[in-house]
């Protein structure tokens, strides 16, 4: 699998979360949708350091989840980090 298609595998993957998760948003309770938006800012955190995907990428992501799904909770902001510790 070449660096491009792991990039995008992983972006569309980003993006099917966030929509699952705003989905069922508004059928929890604050605090749990919260936790599921914790989780998957969690995993783009990774992703990035993990080189899986670009910083800018993820968070054009998630700019255009919450265009397009404005009840979609906001995660705490985090630094993405640039790359994995050595």
């Amino acid at each position: 699998m070449t660096e491009d298609v792991r990039s995008n595998r992983t972006a569309r993957l980003l993006v099917a979360r966030l929509d699952a998760v705003a989905r069922v948003a508004t059928q929890l309770r604050h605090a749990e949708a919260e936790r599921l938006v914790e989780l998957a800012s969690v995993a783009t955190m990774r992703a990035v350091a993990l080189e899986l995907i670009r910083a800018e990428r993820a968070d054009e992501i998630w700019r255009d989840a919450h265009v397009r799904h404005p009840q979609l909770p906001h995660p705490t902001r985090l630094a993405l980090p640039q790359r994995l510790a050595a």
